[in-house]
């Protein structure tokens, strides 16, 4: 787990960055509705799941709808506070590029 403000190296995968960003503005979502969301397979989804709740990041939830049973999905405090910091490093670096790349243009002028 990254400290709060650096990049997460498991977040660094766009698949479980997606399927973290989607959890983080949902409370519980039904397996499917994540699957289609981020458009991969039972297994791919499953395997990336499993991946960031070994981490402590998503919490896994099973139960029943009538006779059906669904799986559904949650972001864990741990998980939205490495979001936030992983996202804030992005800006970070983004905003750092920025500013060298105008301060490069401005000597090249």
């Amino acid at each position: 787990m990254a400290e709060q403000g650096e990049l997460d190296q498991a977040l660094l995968d766009p698949t479980r960055l997606s399927i973290v960003s989607l959890l983080a503005a949902t409370h519980w979502a039904e397996f499917g509705y994540v699957r289609e969301s981020v458009r991969l397979s039972d297994s791919a989804l499953s395997k990336q799941v499993s991946s960031l709740e070994k981490l402590g990041y998503v919490e896994v939830d099973k139960g029943y709808v009538g006779k059906r049973p669904r799986t559904w999905l949650n972001l864990s405090r741990a998980g939205r506070e490495v979001l936030t910091g992983h996202i804030a490093a992005l800006q970070r670096i983004a905003a750092d590029a920025g500013e060298t790349g105008a301060r490069h243009q401005r000597q090249a002028d």
